[in-house]
């Protein structure tokens, strides 16, 4: 059974990432077509082939790490490499709780060192070369230092409880600890921007002025009450813009990232906070959570029953079942599930997203909005052309182009 297990593990593993080989090269032959109509006026000539020349280099570039992950990752589970790291954890610390956390940590931490010299590439190579780099090596080192500090207390630290549990009760294990994550997942949802958002950047509330007379105008006539406008110091880091909506009920806020505001107008911007507007009118966060209930409760009811398998443990080298074994076992396994959902949740996200501008153009900003999203796809130099299966799989929102018919069709 064991071995059957580990060929099962291992074919996942092959397939996933030639699936994922198969859809960038399905990406990148699609980019190269000929722009509609719709799109031509985005690009100029020169700045069109500065698009290409940035999506073909990060396609390459996320050819590469993939395949080094990919090899990492094979060799890993093909010769027993998580068992050894289980083997050394065990020969210092055996104890039903820590030894779950130091392997997943020792793991953690080994996978971030490969992972720097590739991310301060894409950081101050490519993203410096086309412009959008704005991140000093001091911004990039405290970033990684602060992300390592909210992993140890916050992912440590709901693994402890997660573990405990199921130390305590492994029989209702899969009940309690799914009541954990959800109650962990709606704290987040509702104080995100509050709590970790500041440990990266500086939200300030928006001042007095033509923007904020205007979004305070469009609130009103919309009936949303709306207290907090932030606005984000996301040029820290990049050049791109963006914007989004956070919490839930009183706890809800709009934030603006500073790029935003420097690249577009007034009436733009407007247009875009009436997208998150209608995100907050149709209820689609809450529907997002009340979604993820179900699934993520059959997603404990599966690995509750698996845990206790001498079977998978062995399929990775290990001799009898132990959480943290069972667990990265149950992770592959798991994982043709989960394809499935991420693909029918962005389905339901660009449902959502079209229903957030059909918001926004019933209050009479679909010409704003349609300016606004060229605006921001030319600054970011965005990809046009995405290929139709790679949206299907991976893209939680509609291209511009399916974006910008809808519009017009609204119109």
């Amino acid at each position: 059974m064991a071995q059957l297990l580990f060929i099962v593990i291992l074919v996942i593993l092959v397939l996933d990432f030639g699936l994922e080989r198969y859809l960038a090269y399905l990406n990148i032959t699609e980019s190269g077509k000929e722009l509609p109509a719709l799109l031509r006026d985005i690009y100029d000539p020169e700045k069109y082939a500065k698009q290409q020349d940035y999506f073909r280099t990060n396609s390459r570039f996320g050819m590469l790490t993939s395949s080094f992950s990919f090899i990492i990752t094979l060799v890993m589970f093909a010769f027993g490499g998580f068992a050894w790291v289980d083997s050394l954890v065990q020969h210092y610390v055996q104890h039903p709780i820590f030894t779950p956390i130091i392997f997943f940590g020792i793991i953690f931490i080994v996978n971030d060192i490969i992972s720097i010299p590739f991310d301060w590439y894409d950081t101050f190579v490519i993203e410096e070369r086309f412009g959008f780099n704005k991140a000093t090596p001091t911004v990039f080192i405290l970033d990684k230092l602060k992300g390592y500090g909210m992993t140890i207390v916050l992912g440590g630290g709901l693994l402890y409880v997660v573990i405990w549990i199921y130390t305590l009760t492994p029989t209702y294990f899969w009940l309690l600890a799914w009541a954990v994550i959800t109650a962990f997942s709606l704290f987040m949802t509702m104080f995100y921007s509050q709590i970790i958002v500041p440990l990266f950047n500086k939200q300030t509330p928006l001042g007095e002025g033509e923007l904020r007379t205007e979004i305070e105008k469009f609130a009103a006539k919309t009936g949303f009450n709306l207290d907090n406008i932030f606005v984000i110091d996301g040029s820290k880091r990049s050049t791109k813009a963006n914007a989004y909506f956070s919490g839930l009920g009183a706890k809800k806020r709009i934030v603006l990232y500073d790029t935003l505001m420097d690249k577009m107008t007034t009436d733009e911007i407007v247009a875009v906070l009436a997208h998150e507007v209608g995100h907050y009118k149709h209820k689609h966060t809450l529907i997002n959570f009340l979604i993820s209930m179900p699934t993520t409760l059959l997603l404990f009811l599966a690995f509750g029953l698996i845990l206790q398998s001498d079977a998978l443990a062995q399929a990775l080298g290990g001799t009898v079942a132990s959480f943290h074994l069972n667990a990265l076992a149950f992770s592959i396994l798991y994982s043709p599930f989960s394809l499935i959902l991420d693909i029918g949740t962005n389905v339901l996200s660009r449902k959502f997203e079209y229903q957030a501008d059909a918001f926004a153009s019933s209050h009479g900003y679909a010409p704003q909005l349609e300016s606004g999203l060229k605006k921001l796809t030319a600054t970011s130099l965005g990809n046009l052309m995405p290929h139709p299966l790679y949206v299907f799989f991976h893209y939680s929102h509609p291209t511009l182009y399916q974006r910008m018919s809808k519009l017009m069709h609204n119109n």
